[in-house]
């Protein structure tokens, strides 16, 4: 029993040398760097080295064996289990096929030798199947679990095999608890590895958080995308990443450079180097770590990576440090992450702008079809004063041409409220100059209302109040303007006492269909809706029609609103 515990206590021994020895391994930075890249993506040289190291391991536990009665107690099947476990099928089988082959050679005609060689095989190619098919959480029990099946194999052939019978039934009882129970360290050698390169899932964790405080530091500057914007956005990550340099580029062009060097460069116009046009024309990132920058020979480290707006490479992001080996794997994770928010947020900006360049033009659009329609009538009503109340055409052509004015001389989307109704006062003064005493006008108007509003909005409802509805009336009729503060906004109300509104129109207003030919009602509604999330609230009355709108910054909150007055 003695001798069978001091058996397994010089397998633990040699499994923990080789444990030390990993371990240290893990410190160096070629290995932690291959520990951090999935199996797949190894190269054939990274595959052949870490073959090399495992198999080193193997032959070790094999020449540092213990003999028993020709057989060794040795750790040969714990470094090709471990080797197969964590880095793939192809170290496992190879180290097997070495390791095994060297056991065989070095004792042909031993009694266990063939049982070794086909053993080492066995664990190499099962070492490979746990490391595609079993989870990775799962890998070190596993692992334990083959190593001893692995070495009980070995003992079930050592008794077919060695002759006589009684030799390797005398082998197998000295050996195989040793070797069956020392298969543990499988585990410990598995978890070691692991947890270092689990590292890189804590390293791509903080980074991500990294990058996304960034991100919303830079978020208001994409906003509205410019050399200073671009600037700013590029001195933020200099500064939260301690780099020496960043600069951001279009496809030809450097938009942005700030750090070192920044002198050397014509921003907006600096054409790029070849680096940077090799990587936006591979789409790949590209990493210098010991090089010297043509312009800035200071600068030594330097990482480029491609931003993507919808599908397609239209910049770069650029990093540079004036040290040399500064790009490590935390930091280009980092890049990488930062890089993708940043694509997300200038596709996003350059979706935004497009969009409300769209609004602003179907706006002028809409609002460029209800002049000509207010210039027919105003033409009208002053020609048929033009021989009868000179005077009166006089007034009217005044009141047509500072209207004319008011909007030839809008600079803005926007005018003040007040200068809306100067306007509308306009339109109103030609138009009683047609109905005379027929149309009355009332103002409703709180006196402290500040607000700017397109021009051209109320005019076409009064427009439509007068002549679709008191028009149409046989007697006198009286059009009210009301604007008054609500609690989601300013409300506007446009009433009157005419021939009402049918409920065909409000239903074709609703589904944006042309009313008849009410154009300047259907227009109006399109742009409310544009402006403020609802159109336009139209309701028949007894007499007339009360049409109405509300004035909010907060778009969402409009539909509430509305539904709550009108009930």
């Amino acid at each position: 029993m003695q001798h069978m515990f001091d058996m397994l206590l010089a397998v633990f021994d040699r499994a923990a040398l080789m444990l030390i020895c990993l371990f240290f391994l893990t410190r160096t930075p070629l290995f932690r760097k291959l520990l951090h890249k999935e199996n797949e993506n190894h190269t054939a040289l990274e595959l052949a080295a870490v073959t090399a190291i495992f198999s080193l391991f193997a032959i070790f536990g094999t020449l540092s064996g213990i003999n028993v009665e020709g057989s060794l107690i040795n750790v040969r099947t714990i470094a090709i289990m471990s080797g197969g476990i964590l880095f793939g099928p192809w170290v496992g089988i190879i180290t097997g096929v070495i390791s095994g082959t060297h056991r065989f050679l070095i004792d042909i005609h031993g009694p266990t030798s063939i049982p070794c060689l086909i053993t080492s095989i066995t664990a190499g190619v099962l070492s490979g199947y746990i490391n595609k098919k079993v989870k990775k959480a799962l890998h070190w029990k596993v692992g334990i679990l083959a190593g001893m099946l692995c070495e009980t194999l070995t003992m079930v052939l050592i008794l077919l095999m060695a002759r006589p019978f009684s030799l390797g039934l005398d082998i197998v009882m000295n050996i195989a608890a040793p070797l069956i129970l020392g298969a543990s360290s499988i585990g410990l050698i598995v978890l070691l590895v692991q947890s270092v390169e689990d590292e890189k899932e804590v390293i791509a964790a903080r980074q991500a958080r990294l990058a996304l405080d960034i991100a919303n530091k830079t978020l208001p500057y994409f906003r509205d995308i410019n050399a200073e914007s671009l600037a700013s956005i590029c001195r933020i990550i200099r500064d939260d990443i301690d780099a020496d340099a960043v600069a951001i580029t279009d496809n030809k062009n450097i938009l942005a450079y700030v750090g070192v060097g920044a002198e050397e460069y014509n921003i907006g116009h600096e054409t790029l180097s070849d680096m940077t046009k090799a990587t936006l024309e591979s789409g790949e990132i590209t990493v210098r770590n010991n090089d010297e920058m043509h312009r800035t020979p200071q600068i030594h480290s330097l990482i480029i990576i491609p931003l993507w707006e919808k599908g397609e490479v239209t910049g770069s992001l650029k990093i540079y440090y004036c040290d040399p080996h500064r790009i490590t794997y935390s930091l280009k994770v980092m890049a990488i992450g930062l890089s993708q928010i940043m694509s997300t947020q200038m596709e996003v900006s350059r979706t935004e702008q497009l969009r409300e360049m769209a609004n602003k033009a179907e706006m002028r659009a809409l609002q460029s079809k209800i002049n000509p329609h207010f210039l027919f009538n105003a033409l009208n009503a002053i020609s048929s004063s033009i021989r009868a109340k000179p005077d009166v055409a006089r007034q009217l052509v005044i009141n047509l041409s500072r209207y004319l004015r008011y909007n030839l001389e809008l600079n803005d989307e926007l005018i003040d409220l007040r200068k809306e109704l100067h306007q509308v006062q306009d339109y109103i003064a030609i138009e009683q100059a047609r109905f005379g005493s027929k149309l009355t006008v009332i103002y409703d108007i709180d006196d402290d209302i500040s607000v700017k509003i397109p021009s051209l909005l109320i005019q076409p409802l009064v427009e439509n109040a007068i002549v679709h509805g008191i028009q149409k009336c046989s007697g006198k009729g009286v059009v009210v303007i009301s604007i008054k503060h609500h609690a989601k906004g300013i409300w506007v109300s446009v009433k009157d006492t005419g021939h009402g509104i049918n409920q065909e129109t409000i239903d074709r207003v609703a589904r944006n269909e042309m009313p008849g030919n009410k154009i300047g009602l259907l227009n109006v509604h399109h742009r409310v809706s544009l402006l403020y999330g609802q159109g336009l609230v139209i309701r028949r009355l007894e007499p007339g029609t009360d049409i109405s709108f509300l004035i909010t910054q907060s778009p969402a909150t409009v539909t509430a609103a509305l539904e709550s007055d009108i009930a």
